[in-house]
């Protein structure tokens, strides 16, 4: 093993042009849980991994427990003069990372980057051995208390190794690069900003040479410059340039530019990051604007796993569910409960695609449940997280709110208000360019604390009617205007239940979610609300189904796409007919309820061709109206026992079999 290790990193050496090297770690990694007391049962492993996968094909529970990784790290000679870091992109949920025996640090929060230096504890030209000690049960200090979504334990993004020089630019800082594009101050002929870099350095070394060198879209150097930098104690080094003529980013044209940042006469570190720029303005009256024109966002919540890798997504996950969020029409992503992997971030820069990060202070509907816990540990938990979210994703022209907390309620009084002010304070402080944005259903102070609220309502659900939406709109916005509103909304539907009954799902079991009651429910909201220009956005709950052990069956039935992601429900085509401009639908809704009792009926379905759709049932033509943007609706229609449903508008149809039969429910 030793001589297999070495000869890779010597072959990486080879192939090194500058002296910061990194390498990946991901292979070769052995796992046992805690409980088998012995690493004789230790499973030969990579990453990303978790342990709960078991859990999701439905052959084992749901575990919260504690695990150890391990592998060795042979570290060559010639290193004996370098520095040497150990970055993990994610490990849920507490990690305690030890080399050779001895602790090198603790991480608490599983959806955050963090890095360790382990110099001290390396033993050169030697293997050396790294254990990683993972829990993921719930503690009452460590964001988030209460939660719907798996916390699935695991190393389950991935881990490198870094290698710098003495003088390094810092990977310590808060897990990110250590270098941060300040923009402050643009106009149409110039951009002026700040790249702060974060150095760690021997203590004796009170000056640095820096060079930075910013590439444009285009790939010209636009901007180039040499510094003498002073190193200080939790202080970085400013370096103020300014950029002519910038191409600004936007969802259109998502421009980026590349800034390099070198330490040293012949750049004995350097990193790279890249950037955007363009500002952000939110108002009650005009909405979002990003560079002064406004955009109705229209966007959906993303979770953080899948059906059989939980949360150890690679990058082809994030591609497939990239491209149909991108089909549905959608603008943005909100990042429900904590920050995904880099790598979705990196896809949105690219494709101009609008995100919203959540920070894991959120509360579950389980009134058992405590979310919030009056100690300083807690709270210091959770402003060391929002410091991480931020810090890690602050150069991404995508990102452009940070969320602050989700669904809490006012139960701890003023003292859940203080920490509320705290963390939407530590945002502003952190990056003011960015407004702070919280999910609410609740009434109260807590509303007015950061710069956006987003309403999340069941109306027609849990309570009330879906028509009481028009009472709560203009209560909104004649009391309420003032405030810079959205809404979001979703609500259970299984593909596997289907319904010959109305809308009423206040009646029966929870457990029964047809997909009929889902479809009606996002159709009625969509009436009211996509019309409605004084909310700045409309956030879908939620893109795909995740899983919960919380919930009867494992899986939250919230989504537009199955977990598996092989299924769109009806409601995903009533959002793609209403958002995507570029391509038509033309979509019959409940094709799955293709048994029926009654044999007069009404089909719906969804178009947003240009040309007026056309009918036939058995042949024979049928009236059609549009009763709401993009949703159809025909006569009623006398059927038979057997009934072929043709639609067509131009190039688009779509065709279904309506069986008259007898039975109640239908299962798939």
């Amino acid at each position: 093993m030793k001589r297999y290790i070495m000869a890779i990193l010597l072959c990486l050496m080879a192939f090194a042009t500058s002296a910061r090297e990194v390498y990946s770690l991901n292979d070769n990694w052995q796992f046992f849980f805690k409980m088998e007391t012995s690493s004789d049962y230790a499973r030969h492993i990579s990453l990303p991994h978790t342990w709960n996968l078991d859990a999701l094909s439905g052959q084992g529970e749901y575990l919260q427990t504690t695990a150890n990784y391990s592998r060795d790290i042979y570290v060559p000679a010639e290193w004996s003069n370098k520095r040497l870091f150990l970055k993990f992109y994610g490990v849920q949920n507490v990690a305690d990372v030890f080399v050779n025996g001895q602790h090198a640090g603790e991480h608490r929060g599983g959806w955050t980057a963090f890095t360790f230096e382990i110099t001290p504890y390396i033993e050169f030209d030697k293997n050396n051995s790294v254990v990683v000690v993972v829990s993921n049960a719930y503690q009452n200090d460590i964001l988030p208390t209460s939660s719907e979504v798996n916390l699935y334990g695991g190393i389950y993004r991935d881990v490198e190794l870094i290698v710098t020089e003495q003088t390094t630019i810092s990977p310590l800082y808060y897990g990110s690069d250590g270098v941060f594009i300040h923009q402050n101050n643009i106009t149409d002929n110039s951009v002026e900003a700040t790249a702060s870099v974060w150095i760690t350095a021997p203590t004796s070394t009170k000056l640095c040479d820096l060079a930075i060198n910013v590439r444009a879209p285009t790939g010209d150097v636009v901007y180039s410059k040499y510094v003498k930098g002073r190193v200080e104690p939790n202080k970085p080094v400013d370096i103020p340039f300014t950029l002519e003529e910038p191409l600004l980013w936007s969802p259109e044209e998502p421009n980026l530019y590349t800034v390099t940042i070198g330490i040293g006469t012949h750049h004995e570190d350097e990193v790279t990051v890249t950037t955007g720029f363009r500002t952000i303005e939110v108002t009650s009256k005009q909405g979002f604007k990003l560079n002064g024109e406004r955009i109705k966002i229209q966007g959906v919540t993303l979770y953080h796993d899948r059906a059989a890798i939980g949360s150890a997504l690679r990058t082809r996950h994030y591609d497939e569910d990239l491209e149909q969020i991108r089909d549905i029409g959608a603008n943005a992503i909100r990042s429900a409960t904590a920050p995904h992997a880099q790598y979705l971030y990196d896809c949105c820069d690219q494709n101009g695609t609008l995100v919203w990060i959540d920070t894991p202070f959120t509360r579950a509907p389980y009134l058992s449940d405590v979310f919030y816990y009056s100690t300083d540990k807690f709270k210091q938990n959770g402003l060391q997280q929002l410091r991480e979210v931020i810090a890690q994703n602050y150069n991404h022209p995508s990102v452009v709110m940070w969320g602050i907390y989700s669904l809490v309620w006012m139960r701890g009084g003023g003292d859940v208000l203080s920490f509320i002010r705290d963390l939407n304070n530590t945002a502003k402080q952190m990056d003011s360019s960015r407004p702070t944005v919280a999910c609410s259903n609740q009434d109260g102070e807590l509303n007015f604390i950061p710069d956006l609220i987003v309403w999340q309502q069941n109306l027609g659900w849990e309570r009330g009617a879906i028509n009481d939406l028009a009472v709560w709109q203009n209560k909104l916005h004649t009391e309420w205007g003032h405030l810079r509103s959205a809404v979001a909304y979703g609500e259970a539907g299984s593909i596997d239940q289907q319904a010959n009954s109305s809308f009423k799902p206040m009646e029966l079991d929870p457990r029964w979610q047809p997909e009929r009651w889902h479809t009606e429910f996002h159709e009625g909201y969509a009436r009211h609300l996509m019309q409605d220009d004084q909310f700045w956005g409309i956030w879908i709950n939620n893109m795909y189904e995740f899983g919960s052990a919380r919930h009867t069956d494992g899986i939250s039935r919230t989504g537009l796409v199955t977990f598996d992601r092989k299924d769109q429900k009806d409601a995903y085509y009533l959002y793609r007919a209403l958002w995507n401009k570029k391509s038509p639908t033309l979509h019959i809704s409940e094709k799955r309820r293709n048994i029926r009792q009654d044999s007069i009926q009404q089909v719906k379905f969804y178009s947003s061709a240009k040309e007026a759709p056309v009918m036939t049932v058995n042949k024979d033509t049928v009236k059609v109206r549009e009763y709401a943007p993009c949703q159809f609706i025909s006569d009623s229609v006398v059927m038979t026992k057997r009934n072929h449903v043709v639609v067509s508008a131009g190039k688009q149809s779509d065709q279904q079999t309506i069986i008259i039969g007898n039975a109640l429910r239908q299962h798939r």
